[in-house]
């Protein structure tokens, strides 16, 4: 009989089910999950026909419907021996490898696979060799080994291949029960002399035995260096002793890395050595621990610092004075400081420790000034807003021992600057707060001290950081805040208020142009007449800078582009009467201040941390029984004044025409409207004055006229501060006449010469005076023929009333 007939005999047809991730051998009895209709079919037609299944590998497991390329040629012919339906379509097989088998040809693929297999018969053994005697043994050793090393092997397993004399069923039953590629398990699978199945298992048993070996080796390593109670601590260490096995640790690289940034940094002395010492102390560290992460934040944060950059300086008076002329309109005493501080620094570049301060109302351009002065001398700039700051380590940083610890926001500017000789503005230095934390002003007394800041010890550096070459310029509202201490290290620059033509300029070249190109409107599109500026000025903004009129031009803006969108409108031309129709309805009258004269109403003068403003005061009096009563949340130092002017007035009561005893049968009033803002200070005391004897009297006070300055028991008129702003308040509100103390005429030279021509200034020494100038109706007074005349200042025209006497 020839071989091809020998295969005709032994061929058959039969259902075919292929396997995904499993090879079948035989002799083995073994239960899998089937989900796949074409397998469940194939089952089924097994069991009904009772012919045997083959049981074939798929060589690309993603394929659902595979054919006859996607499956191997040698499999298992098996009897079906149990099906069990499972939940979700699921079916539950359990078979009993018979014989090797190999695939034909595949008859159908639909609906279920058939083919044409031709049965592999098992080669006789012809006896038992020294040299199979010895692989048999040697295989026996293997597995136990690998039975020990492996997690969850049954002892049993040992046992049953220990019962066995074959080579091929120990090959087989073996290669069934361990986990292999199934890419290894087929190869065992098509190998059909058994000698030579055993020599292939050997040697696939004894990579797996030195795989497990090494993997416990790994894990014992991290076991030793860990407790129970750590996990998180056993993975590290295992992922560490995982990379070092395998070359890849990057331990020392790290380690290199920092050595390197050390060498190649312009660093101290002193910090050079800080920094070695403190990568020697991390190095030694174990692998995760918290002292490791608090090093490298360190040597991090360190390594980051510019140190020894410098960007070039420019230093040239007309460069700066182009920028500064360019950027912003007016403050032409500023910029004069500004350019003598740059002309010194011209002269003498190793000078240190000037420290600028910018005092002045919000809006007024303090930090854009500071902006520019960092463009025009090619500074680096960093900006600290130190609003509400009550704790010093934001100054000084924190102890890098401390959770989250961080440098102070000194040095963390100048790691964002990227040079040692930044312009460093501290925004708001009038608002640092104070507490239980300590005081950041104090800990500011170092960083703007000229002889102290080269050697600046930061809390988290620990090292000395040269801050001598940075220019610090430092920006208030007010100077009564600030610590006297602090204050003396800085040179303080005013910038008053703008005046109305000011502002109309400013809005014109500056902010106009701004909101357009924000609201992506063209020159052509938009036009604002400089009457309608004016008008927005007057009537819908009352404020000592232009961010209210800024505010305003953007509403315009806004309201223009709707149209230019929705309407097709070409050009817009705005003048004071479209105002309405883009603003709504004026906010402000101020050519309704003080139109009448009014008896027992004064226009007062009040200075705030955003300009000045008009402070009225109003005194009643009712018959009574001598009561007086002050309103208006008012401070002590306000209401101290207004009893020495009562005090006064009782004392000149004869010469002001009113009766001895109105103290005791007439109760006075005095209110300041606007209850709900504080009010402290003594600059109020004429105006409460004068308003006391205009309703004791009932002479009315003059039309136009608003006053400031402090009253004394004995009628004297003593200076106040704030000048500048007062006196821009009052030309703000229409006032024509201003009454000012004798010892503030000085001040007059500081006032803005636009405010100085369009008002009248009346200096006093007395209240005698104030209530001569104040009152429409001159009071009947011997005393007063002896008091000199108050001086009057200033070209503006007096408000119309009775001439005063002289």
């Amino acid at each position: 009989m020839t071989t091809t007939q020998k295969d005709i005999l032994h061929t058959s047809t039969m259902p075919v089910i292929a396997l995904r991730g499993l090879t079948i051998f035989p002799n083995v009895l073994i239960h899998f999950d089937v989900a796949r209709d074409i397998s469940i079919k194939s089952l089924e037609t097994a069991m009904t026909t009772g012919s045997p299944v083959f049981l074939v590998a798929q060589k690309d497991i993603s394929v659902e419907v595979p054919d006859q390329r996607d499956l191997y040629v040698v499999g298992t012919i098996s009897n079906v021996r149990q099906i069990l339906r499972m939940p979700g379509d699921n079916v539950r097989v359990m078979v009993e490898g018979q014989a090797r088998g190999k695939l034909l040809r595949l008859l159908r693929t639909e609906p279920y696979l058939e083919g044409e297999i031709l049965e592999l018969p098992e080669e006789e053994r012809t006896g038992t060799s020294a040299r199979t005697e010895a692989l048999m043994r040697s295989t026996y050793e293997l597995f136990q080994r690998y039975t020990e090393l492996a997690p969850k092997v049954s002892p049993d397993l040992l046992i049953h291949v220990l019962a066995s004399q074959d080579p091929g069923y120990i090959s087989d039953y073996i290669a069934q029960n361990i986990p292999m590629r199934n890419s290894d398990k087929q190869t065992i699978l098509e190998e059909r002399r058994p000698l030579r199945r055993l020599e292939k298992l050997h040697r696939l048993l004894d990579r797996e035995v030195e795989i497990l070996a090494l993997d416990n080796e790994i894990q014992s390593k991290a076991r030793e260096q860990m407790s129970d109670q750590q996990r998180d601590y056993y993975l590290r260490e295992q992922m560490k002793a995982i990379q070092n096995e395998l070359g890849e640790g990057d331990g020392a690289d790290e380690f290199e890395e920092y050595r390197q940034k050390i060498a190649k940094a312009a660093l101290p002395d002193e910090v050079r050595e800080k920094l070695t010492k403190e990568l020697n102390r991390l190095t030694k560290q174990p692998f995760g621990s918290s002292e490791a992460t608090v090093l490298r934040s360190y040597l991090d944060v360190c390594l980051e610092l510019p140190w020894g950059k410098y960007t070039k300086e420019k230093i040239s008076v007309p460069a700066v004075r182009r920028v500064l002329d360019q950027e912003h309109y007016g403050l032409d005493k500023v910029k004069e400081r500004i350019l003598e501080f740059v002309a010194v620094k011209q002269l003498a570049p190793a000078l240190k420790g000037q420290v600028l301060c910018l005092v002045g109302p919000p809006g007024v351009g303090k930090t854009s000034i500071a902006m520019s002065m960092a463009k025009a001398m090619n500074r680096k700039l960093a900006r600290l807003s130190l609003g509400g700051v009550s704790d010093e380590a934001e100054i000084r940083g924190h102890r890098k021992t401390y959770v989250g610890a961080m440098p102070g926001r000194i040095i963390t500017a100048i790691q964002q600057a990227g040079s040692c000789n930044p312009l460093i503005l501290l925004d708001e230095i009038d608002k640092l707060g104070r507490d239980h934390r300590g005081d950041p002003s104090s800990a500011l007394l170092e960083v703007l001290d000229g002889e102290q800041n080269a050697t600046f010890r930061d809390n988290f550096l620990e090292v000395p950081f040269d801050l001598s070459q940075v220019l610090f310029i430092t920006t208030a509202n007010t100077l009564d805040t600030i610590p006297r201490p602090l204050l003396d290290r800085m040179e303080v620059i005013e910038l008053s208020s703008y005046t109305d033509e000011e502002k109309v300029q400013i809005g014109k070249k500056h902010l106009l142009p701004k909101e357009m190109k924000r609201h992506g409107l063209e020159k052509s599109q938009l036009k604002v007449s400089d009457s309608a500026l004016r008008e927005i000025i007057s009537a819908y903004t009352r404020e000592s800078g232009v961010r209210v009129l800024e505010r305003m031009l953007a509403a315009i803006c806004r309201k223009t582009a709707m149209r230019v969108v929705s309407d097709g409108v070409k050009s817009i031309h705005i003048t004071e009467k479209d105002l309405k129709e883009y603003l709504g309805v004026p906010r402000y009258y101020p050519e309704r201040q003080a139109l009448e004269e009014r008896i027992g109403v004064v226009n007062g003068l009040a200075w705030t941390s955003v300009g000045g403003e008009l402070l009225e005061v109003e005194v009643n009096v009712v018959p009574g029984a001598g009561k007086v009563e002050l309103t208006g949340n008012l401070g002590d130092v306000m209401k101290e004044s207004a009893y020495a002017a009562l005090s006064f007035i009782r004392s000149q009561s004869d010469r002001l025409g009113i009766p001895a005893d109105f103290y005791k049968e007439k109760d006075i009033h005095v209110h300041f409207p606007e209850g709900a803002v504080p009010k402290d200070g003594p600059s109020a005391g004429i105006a409460i004055t004068t308003a006391m004897v205009s309703a004791l009297t009932g002479c009315p006070v003059r039309r136009g006229i608003a006053m400031t300055g402090e009253v004394t028991l004995r009628g004297r008129v003593l200076p106040i501060g704030g000048l500048k702003e007062k006196t821009m308040a009052a030309f703000r509100n229409g006032i024509k006449t201003i009454i000012l103390p004798a010892d503030n005429g000085k001040d007059l030279e500081e006032i803005d010469q636009t405010v100085r021509k369009a008002l009248q200034f009346i200096l006093v020494e007395r209240a005698d005076q104030v209530l001569s100038a104040a009152l429409s109706h001159p009071l009947p007074s011997a005393e007063e023929q002896r008091e000199p005349s108050a001086p009057v200042l200033g070209t503006a025209k007096r408000a119309p009333g009775p001439r005063l006497r002289q």
